[in-house]
């Protein structure tokens, strides 16, 4: 992740916040906060970025976690469909729990570096959710 100090300091913004604080906030509530502060604030581009990139990788984790859960329910399915195969079956539907439980982790880990470096007026740049920011801003 490349990250991107703010060179220069704006006084407040369209809500009359600091940018680094609303920057900060449309990271809280992921999609909810970050389209609330996208369409609040029109002019600087700091807190737009940080809005879109909220987001972005709001959307990709809960699509990730819909592919992962809709994967570990069709293999506990067919487990029960197969009884010789239900120890294998289960198995794998464990290893999709691990991966489900890592992907969380790593989400609320991310989800507090972003908090952090945006209000400490930085731009950290998620690999493929920063693309996707930079065309809506």
């Amino acid at each position: 992740m490349a990250t991107q100090e703010r060179a220069t300091a704006v006084d407040s913004t369209a809500t009359g916040l600091e940018p680094n604080v609303l920057a900060a906030l449309s990271y809280v509530l992921g999609l909810v906060t970050g389209l609330v502060v996208y369409l609040l604030e029109r002019d600087d581009e700091f807190v737009r970025f940080h809005a879109a990139q909220s987001m972005v990788v709001s959307v990709l984790l809960v699509g990730a976690s819909i592919v992962l859960t809709v994967f570990q329910t069709m293999l506990f399915g067919v487990g029960f469909l197969d009884p010789a195969g239900f120890v294998l079956w289960s198995l794998l539907s464990l290893v999709f729990t691990l991966v489900g439980l890592v992907l969380w982790l790593a989400s609320f880990v991310a989800w507090v570096y972003l908090i952090v470096r945006a209000y400490q007026g930085a731009t950290p740049r998620i690999p493929v959710a920063a693309g996707f920011a930079d065309r809506l801003v």
